[in-house]
Order: C-alpha cells, then sequence, then structure tokens
C-alpha cells in the first residue's frame, strides 16, 4: 500500500456488545465504544457478582468521562491516569465493602488519533489488528502462561491447554502499584480493530475469528464473533468490539439486537 492510500482521511466505525456466554449467571464485562472521541474499551471483572460488575464498570465510567485532547500523548496520559486511579478505588471499595475480599478487572483500551493507534492494558484482555488479511495480537496477555510461552518453557500447543491458562499477573484492583503496559502502532485505511475479553478467544481459534472479520461492517462482524463463540459454548463472558477504517462520513457505532448493548450516554 503506497503512503498515498496510507495518509488518505480514515473515520473509524466501530460496533459494541457484550453477552453474557452459555455457562455464567451474570455479566462481569462492561465495554466503552466512543468512536467520535476514538476511544474503545473492553474490561472483564473478577471477584465474582457484586465485585467483577463493579470493578469493570468503574474502568469504562472512568474513561467515558474522558474528552480528546489534541496531542495523542496527552490522551494516553490520562488514560492511564484514569486507570490507575480506579486501581486506588477499587483497592478502598474492597477493604471497606468486601472485607477485603478482590474486586478486580482486566482491561484493553484503544485510542486513535490520525494515523496512530495507541494501546493501554492491564490483564488478558485482548487488542487485535486485521490487515491485509492477517490477524495480530498487539496486547500481550499478562498471565503465567504467556510469561512461560515468551520464556520458552512451553510450546504453543501446550499453552493452548494448560491447567493454569485463566491465571492472570496484573489486572486493575489487585496491586497498589499497577502497572499499565502501552504500545503505538500505524493504523490505515481498511484496518479492522478488534477488542475482546477472554470469553471470545477461549471459545474460538484466531482461524473462526479472522472468518467474521472479513464481513464489511463492523456491526455484521461483532454479530458474527457473538453467535459463533456461543454456539462453541462460550463458558465466560463474551466481549466484543470492532472498529473499521473506512474512508470519509461521520464515526458509527451500533451494535446487534441480539447481544446486550453497552454505550457511553455522552
Amino acid at each position: 500500500m503506497s503512503d498515498v492510500t496510507v495518509r488518505r482521511p480514515v473515520t473509524w466505525a466501530s460496533c459494541a456488545a457484550t453477552d453474557v456466554g452459555t455457562v455464567r449467571a451474570v455479566n462481569e464485562d462492561a465495554v466503552l465504544d466512543k468512536p467520535e472521541f476514538g476511544l474503545w474499551a473492553v474490561a472483564d471483572g473478577m471477584g465474582g457478582h457484586e465485585a467483577g460488575n463493579v470493578a469493570s464498570q468503574m474502568i469504562v465510567d472512568a474513561l467515558g468521562e474522558l474528552g480528546r485532547p489534541q496531542v495523542l500523548n496527552d490522551f494516553v496520559n490520562q488514560i492511564e491516569n484514569r486507570i490507575i486511579d480506579v486501581n486506588a478505588r477499587l483497592l478502598e471499595y474492597s477493604e471497606i465493602m468486601l472485607d477485603g475480599r478482590m474486586s478486580g478487572s482486566t482491561v484493553v483500551s484503544l485510542v486513535i488519533h490520525g494515523h496512530v493507534g495507541a494501546c493501554l492494558w492491564m490483564g488478558d484482555s485482548r487488542l487485535y489488528r486485521y490487515r491485509g488479511n492477517r490477524l495480530q495480537q498487539i496486547s500481550r496477555d499478562h498471565s503465567q502462561v504467556s510469561e512461560l510461552l515468551q520464556a520458552g518453557a512451553i510450546t504453543e500447543e501446550e499453552a493452548r491447554h494448560h491447567p493454569e491458562s485463566n491465571v492472570i499477573t496484573r489486572a486493575v484492583g489487585t496491586n497498589e502499584i499497577p502497572y499499565v503496559d502501552v504500545d503505538v502502532f500505524d493504523v490505515r485505511l481498511g484496518d479492522v480493530l478488534l477488542l475482546c475479553s477472554d470469553g471470545l478467544y477461549n471459545a474460538l481459534d484466531e482461524v473462526s475469528i479472522t472468518a467474521c472479520l472479513d464481513s464489511a461492517e463492523p456491526e455484521q462482524m461483532v454479530a458474527q464473533l457473538i453467535d459463533s463463540a456461543l454456539t462453541h459454548g462460550a463458558a465466560d463472558n463474551v466481549s466484543v468490539i470492532a472498529v473499521k477504517g473506512i474512508r470519509g462520513g461521520m464515526p458509527a457505532a451500533t451494535a446487534p439486537e441480539q447481544a446486550e448493548q453497552v454505550h457511553s450516554d455522552e
């Protein structure tokens, strides 16, 4: 793709939805879909009902209050500061309201400014970029299995079936000093950015996910991803945001009727 094509004006159309899955009684996930500000996030709560719900929603609410600064670095700093603030509030909430029991959440967020994207995350909720029929994971899981894999202690096949695959090493609300990872990357016309909780990628392999991202519109992608995850017996809550770079027009934010819709009030 030439630089002329890359630098064409790009609008980011998006769709977000979350579903309780086929096993859980309560949905502890929350999503944020603000295409008008170039900001999206998925939070996957932990700690059970009344705890995980609070944690994930607190993150989404805090990020949803942000406006859009003119400088990407300022936006990234504001997101990080909000996550750090929520971390402190969750620790206090756990101590006072839950007798010290955990109330935490993973988070993966995406901000797009011009032709640059930034991902900030804690935990194992993921951001993928789909470009040229290739699905690339931008975030890196903060989990015991991921660390073992990166160290060469286990193979990718062993990682897929590891008994501690659900043990994460970082999350908002679980440590007094939160470490938020940040990655910056380029975005182009035609790119699809996929944010999701582990309920999606634990139910579907990358081939199945990629097949759903070939749809023309974000709402079709999200509907197919959630339907496919449910068909494959999604054992956890499933949250998905699809963000696609299109030429011109106004940003759109829609979601399939069959899934629970979660949007910012702004």
